[in-house]
């Protein structure tokens, strides 16, 4: 007795996709606002810085030079106001940009930024300043604080952005040696010096042993920044040979990345370019607050920063409105 012909089994229809939203959905106003944006922001606000202190050393007219920089104060005002319009719209929000590298870098930027733009301020309001000083510093901590806690082991290798995230509050020392708070400026100093010596090991063997992918190697320019920023403090604070010291560090780290620029730029354009920015805007300020034998030196490092920082910048800054930076970034959206 012949048996039936076996039914094929049953195939499970696949789910429907929900039907595309028309007009498509927009997100909330600064929802998904970037923080890869103030690497870009504290660039040029170093650079702006380093004109002001050109200016002085070379007794050149200061009123462009404050123009622009009063100009750049309203922006980081306004980027600032976004950013934590996006945090207070949902504050878990932190934690998932804090686990992306564009994101981790970015708000270490965002808190250096307000003591950059502090610095700007000095001049003209030394208590504002000192206030914005103390705001930026206790927002560096609490990011710093948090990531250690948030990030799951398996991302917690050492990178060049950790020089931004635990090494990034020495940007407070030299307006605070400026305000008078001598003591302050000097431990910051020397509890950034150990934390930055660490994280240059141990980047310089990894860079040994392995070569870095492509799109992460522009990272590299940040280990220009902790140099400059040391000689700047210690300059500030009276300490002539360890600021030449770190000027002449701060040399070799400059000249490795100029010699292996087209190696550490071969994969194209990026948001990460904006770790170019503020390493060697803070170089400029540095060898010129030195003055002496430093300042043609700082000259050139200044007319190569004004050839790179604001094209770049402004390279970063105008994909912020049309999303393609938050995007591009994998900015979380509130």
């Amino acid at each position: 007795m012949s048996q039936p012909p076996l039914r094929p089994p049953l195939q499970r229809r696949p789910k429907a996709y929900p039907a595309p939203e028309f007009p498509p959905r927009k997100p909330k106003l600064f929802a998904k606002t970037p923080p890869a944006l103030f690497s870009a922001l504290l660039g040029l606000l170093g650079l702006g810085l380093a004109l002001r202190k050109a200016a002085a050393v070379l007794a050149l007219p200061d009123g462009p030079v404050e123009a622009a920089l009063g100009a750049l104060l309203v922006l980081w005002l306004f980027a600032t106001f976004a950013l934590i319009a996006k945090l207070l719209r949902r504050p878990a929000v932190l934690i998932e940009d804090l686990r992306v590298l564009p994101g981790r870098a970015g708000l270490a930027a965002a808190s250096m930024s307000g003591m950059a733009a502090a610095a700007v301020l000095l001049p003209y309001a030394p208590m504002l300043a000192l206030i914005l000083l103390g705001a930026s510093l206790l927002a560096h901590a609490a990011l710093a604080i948090t990531l250690l806690i948030s990030l799951p082991t398996e991302t917690r290798g050492v990178n060049p952005s950790w020089h931004l995230s635990f090494v990034g509050f020495i940007v407070a020392a030299p307006p605070l040696a400026q305000l008078g708070y001598s003591g302050l400026a000097q431990g910051l100093l020397w509890l950034a010096l150990p934390i930055a010596a660490a994280i240059w090991g141990i980047s310089l063997a990894q860079l040994i042993a392995r070569i870095p992918p492509a799109p992460l190697r522009p990272l590299l320019a940040i280990h220009l920044a902790p140099a400059a920023l040391f000689a700047l403090t210690a300059t500030a604070l009276g300490q002539p040979i360890l600021a030449q010291s770190f000027a002449a560090f701060g040399a070799v780290i400059l000249l490795a990345l100029l010699a292996s620029s087209r190696w550490i730029t071969a994969s194209g354009f990026s948001p990460l370019w904006g770790s170019f920015t503020f390493p060697i805007a803070a170089y400029a300020s540095a060898l010129l607050a030195l003055g002496g034998l430093w300042t043609n030196a700082g000259v050139l490092v200044l007319i190569l920063a004004l050839g790179l920082i604001p094209a770049i910048a402004i390279a970063v800054l105008k994909l912020w409105p049309t999303g393609k930076l938050a995007a591009k970034t994998n900015a979380a959206e509130a």
